[in-house]
């Protein structure tokens, strides 16, 4: 799982390693190690998420499976061009 951006420095790594097999166990279990954070909630809640290459958009987080070894991105929206 790698966070970019906002997302990394609200987390305060870049990288780390989540067993869950649906995007609802990930995000429950990120908010557990990070949500004391100051402002990870809310830079988590406005990120865009992919799902090794492929954007989850407005998906249930529940109905998003994630197979073995899949790589999770948050991309908090970007300035610019």
């Amino acid at each position: 799982m790698h966070y970019w951006a906002a997302a990394k420095a609200a987390a305060g790594l870049a990288e780390e390693h989540v067993d869950a097999s649906t995007l609802a166990e990930l995000l429950a279990e990120i908010h557990r190690r990070h949500g004391h954070r100051d402002r990870f909630d809310d830079v988590i809640d406005f990120c865009s998420i992919l799902v090794g290459e492929v954007p989850v958009g407005a998906k249930e987080p529940a109905d998003v499976r994630l197979p073995a070894g899949v790589n999770v991105e948050f991309l908090p929206p970007f300035a610019g061009g």
